[in-house]
């Protein structure tokens, strides 16, 4: 037995990941960012949200995703007014934001994004950086 577990005793099981991912919204709202040949494209776990509770923001190059998860009406009471004991809350609630800095060959104007099945798609289309033009300096003098 840890020593945490010997701490808390048996009623209780403390799991400091949990614990931490209920305080940080960072961490409970998972994204991924893949790049294609054609787009940057960004997956994120919101289940349980409607299109409506999500936004998704471009200001400048950095792309913004938040919104609020609001606990049930009910969650609190049953269907007969009394109090619901909770054992374990592990579900975060209350509002998130996730910023990301996207890159200078991003189409900001052309951003896209859709939600299904608790997984929002946010799609960045890539266009072609011009190279610089890189021009020969002739030196004077000796």
């Amino acid at each position: 037995m840890s020593l945490i577990s010997q701490m808390v005793g048996d009623d209780e099981t403390l799991d400091p990941f949990l614990s931490m991912m209920n305080r940080c919204p960072v961490l409970s709202t998972p994204t991924d960012w893949k790049e294609t040949k054609d787009a940057h494209v960004f997956l994120s776990d919101l289940p349980g949200l409607k299109k409506d509770e999500v936004k998704v923001e471009v200001d400048e190059r950095v792309l913004q995703i938040s919104g609020d998860r609001h606990a049930d009406d009910d969650d609190d009471e049953d269907k007969n007014k009394k109090m619901i004991k909770w054992h374990r809350v592990e579900r975060c609630r209350g509002k998130f934001q996730r910023r990301f800095r996207l890159p200078e060959n991003a189409k900001v104007e052309q951003v896209k994004a859709h939600i299904e099945n608790g997984v929002l798609v946010v799609t960045v289309p890539k266009q072609e950086l011009k190279k610089p033009n890189t021009k020969l300096v002739q030196i004077q003098g000796n």
